[in-house]
């Protein structure tokens, strides 16, 4: 569902991905700086086809329910087909990917002026990532980081390179002066975000790589109480980031790029890792920190996958030990390698996609039920929402605080999409 920024100022709508919603909270500041108070801006995505279908949806409906106000449309979708997004009546102008992040770019006189529609550039000219300060996006619980954007790989499935442009890093230095800035601010916990997490630095003098830069603002950041790493290509997991993971003040979390479990198809994604390195390193992370909580993604009825393709995928969850899994149909994107292999039926395609979901909730249930009666320390998010260090959504039954603090709360059972607990005084 989409996610709509709070009502003072602009209207922000973002579908897709945490960096999207990183990336709206910039836009919206910008904007609101800019006095486009009453503008409405739909960061959109392109990660499926469906999801640019619901991006022309977003925009109807905000035209509808905001009527007079500038639809300003932007994102991923809006990147790869300016086009398209320009000839829909409801749309004022389309914004590039790298143009949203420009307070330049929300001057009314520059945004608004003139004729001309698309203000949308060539995103793989661009070099450089610029830090942008964001805090308050999850009340005082968390603040986001952004540390790296783009991505330098091709996956046969994916159009997100031509959305996000080649790889780009921010410096080592201008991340840990962002995290010390969110310490001073109150926050319990920072989240690195990015396209290609793990090829941060690749880019930079001496390319360091992402464990440097988590040992570094362990180190440098003291006061930090908790860095939570977002979702990450496991092939490029290096060893510092692996120890790294050993550290207390490291959450307990990660979210893997798996996409699928059998090696044959893997090398048709054009995947740069095979089933074997992903247990093997599900198996090393789990040695290093024993509670760790693992996540991943897989793709169900790619291309020429057969039924015994897909029950590699099926017996990964297993053997990953995945708790939680992003289990979604595959659905061929135009511009892509994969949109011209012989395709699976759609029928079965959704069939084995519903049996991959069905896997993950068998997981899920197991995972909660590990922690059934168990008291644990959990970060209240707002109202009754907090989370275990793992990133176990819990909903608590009585008010207990504010956002921001660490509650002992007993795990009494779970519903099937989150802990149920109570707060112990």
């Amino acid at each position: 569902m989409p996610d709509t920024a709070p009502p003072s100022g602009p209207t922000v709508i973002t579908l897709g991905c945490r960096l999207n919603t990183y990336e709206s909270e910039v836009m919206r500041r910008h904007a609101l700086a800019a006095g486009l108070g009453d503008a409405v801006i739909i960061n959109t995505c392109a990660v499926t086809s469906e999801a640019v279908r619901g991006a022309r949806q977003a925009i109807r409906r905000a035209a509808k329910d905001n009527p007079g106000a500038p639809i300003l449309v932007t994102g991923c979708a809006a990147q790869i087909d300016p086009a398209s997004f320009a000839q829909m009546p409801e749309v004022t102008r389309v914004i590039g990917n790298h143009e949203k992040m420009q307070a330049g770019t929300w001057a009314p006189v520059t945004l608004l002026g003139g004729e001309e529609k698309v203000r949308v550039n060539d995103i793989m000219s661009v070099r450089e990532t610029a830090a942008h300060l964001i805090d308050g996006m999850d009340g005082r619980a968390r603040a986001y980081v952004q540390v790296q954007n783009g991505c330098d790989h091709r996956c046969t499935f994916c159009i997100i390179p031509y959305g996000r442009g080649n790889s780009r890093s921010v410096p080592a230095g201008e991340v840990v002066a962002q995290v010390r800035r969110l310490m001073e601010t109150g926050h319990y916990e920072v989240v690195l975000t990015g396209v290609d997490l793990t090829s941060w630095g690749a880019d930079l003098p001496g390319t360091p790589q992402l464990g440097n830069l988590v040992q570094r603002i362990l180190k440098l950041v003291p006061q930090l109480h908790q860095l939570r790493i977002s979702s990450i290509d496991a092939i490029e997991m290096d060893e510092a980031l692996i120890e790294a993971m050993g550290e207390g003040r490291v959450a307990p979390y990660l979210h893997l790029s798996l996409q699928h479990g059998d090696d044959l198809i893997l090398k048709r994604m054009k995947r740069r890792h095979l089933r074997g390195a992903a247990i093997d390193l599900a198996e090393r992370l789990r040695t290093v920190r024993p509670d760790i909580a693992l996540g991943a993604d897989i793709i169900a009825g790619f291309p020429t996958e057969t039924e015994a393709h897909f029950e590699n995928s099926l017996r990964l969850v297993e053997e990953c030990g995945l708790s939680f899994l992003h289990a979604f149909p595959y659905s061929p994107r135009p511009g892509t390698p994969a949109a011209k292999m012989p395709q699976v039926a759609k029928p079965i395609v959704k069939e084995r996609a519903a049996r991959l979901r069905a896997a993950g909730e068998t997981a899920l249930a197991r995972h909660f039920m590990r922690h059934v009666g168990e008291v644990r320390g959990a970060l209240l998010e707002r109202g009754l929402a907090a989370r275990l260090p793992d990133f176990t959504p819990v909903r608590l039954d009585a008010l207990a605080g504010e956002g921001g603090t660490i509650l002992p709360v007993r795990i009494t059972g779970h519903d099937g999409k989150q802990l149920l607990g109570t707060h112990i005084p």
